[in-house]
C-alpha cells in the first residue's frame, strides 16, 4: 500500500456506549495525510475503545468511520491493508525470535524493503544481541519493542497507536516520535494516545472530555 497525499479518515457523529454507560458523543472529524493526532482524555474515558472504533475492532453505538470517504464496515479488506494497528497487547509470536517476528511481518506486509534491513532496525530498538532468543524469553518491554520495530517496515498509510511510549525512555520516545514526524511528512496519517508529553510542534491534540455524554 503506498502512501499517497489523498488519503482522510472521517468520523461522523460517532458515539461510543460501554454498557449502560454512555462514554462520548457527537466526534465529527476528518483527518487528511499529513495529520499527527493524540487523542487525550482521563483514564475510563474511552481513548482505547474509539482506536478500536477506528480500526474496525469494535463497532460505534451510532456514527460511522469513513476511509476516503468509503464506511470501512463496506471496505474492510482495502481499510485493514491501509492500516498498522497496535495495541496495548503486543501481538507478537512469543514461539518465534525477534528477527523471525519482523520478516514474517516483513513478508505479510509485502515490504519492499530487503531482510538485510532488519539488523538495522533491531539496533534501533535496542533488541540487537537479543534476536535469537525466543521472545517468549523476553521481558514485556522488549516484547513492546518488537511490536514497534514494525512501524519501521510498514508500508501503511494510516498508523493508529494506543500508548506506543509505554515503557520507552526519553531517548526512544523522541526516535518513535521523529518516526511519526517523517511518516506523516511522506503523507501518512498518525493517530495515537499517550500519557506522556510527545515531543511534537505538529501534533494537534483533541480531549475526549469535550465529548462527553451529557447524561453521564
Amino acid at each position: 500500500m503506498l502512501i499517497t497525499n489523498h488519503n482522510q479518515l472521517q468520523l461522523e457523529q460517532l458515539a461510543c456506549q460501554r454498557g449502560d454507560k454512555m462514554l462520548f458523543a457527537d466526534l465529527d472529524f476528518c483527518w487528511k495525510s499529513g495529520d499527527f493526532v493524540q487523542i487525550e482524555g482521563h483514564n475510563g474515558i474511552g481513548k482505547t475503545s474509539l482506536l478500536r472504533i477506528l480500526a474496525g475492532l469494535s463497532s460505534p453505538f451510532v456514527g460511522k468511520v469513513r476511509w476516503n470517504n468509503i464506511d470501512i464496515r463496506r471496505n474492510r479488506e482495502e481499510y485493514q491493508n491501509s492500516l498498522l494497528y497496535l495495541g496495548h497487547q503486543a501481538g507478537i509470536k512469543p514461539e518465534l525470535t525477534a528477527w523471525e517476528n519482523l520478516y514474517f511481518y516483513q513478508k505479510v506486509g509485502a515490504c519492499q524493503q530487503g531482510a538485510e534491513v532488519l539488523w538495522d532496525i533491531l539496533q534501533i530498538v535496542g533488541l540487537l544481541g537479543r534476536e535469537d532468543l525466543p521472545t517468549a524469553q523476553l521481558s514485556a518491554g522488549q516484547q513492546k519493542r518488537i511490536a514497534l520495530a514494525r512501524l519501521w517496515i510498514s508500508q501503511a498509510p494510516l498508523w493508529i497507536l494506543d500508548e506506543p511510549f509505554t515503557a520507552i525512555d526519553k531517548q526512544g520516545v523522541e526516535v518513535l516520535t521523529s518516526l511519526f514526524e517523517q511518516h506523516v511528512a511522506k503523507g501518512g496519517i498518525v493517530i495515537l494516545t499517550s500519557h506522556q508529553e510527545v515531543p511534537s510542534e505538529i501534533l494537534q491534540k483533541v480531549r475526549l472530555e469535550n465529548y462527553k455524554f451529557l447524561g453521564n
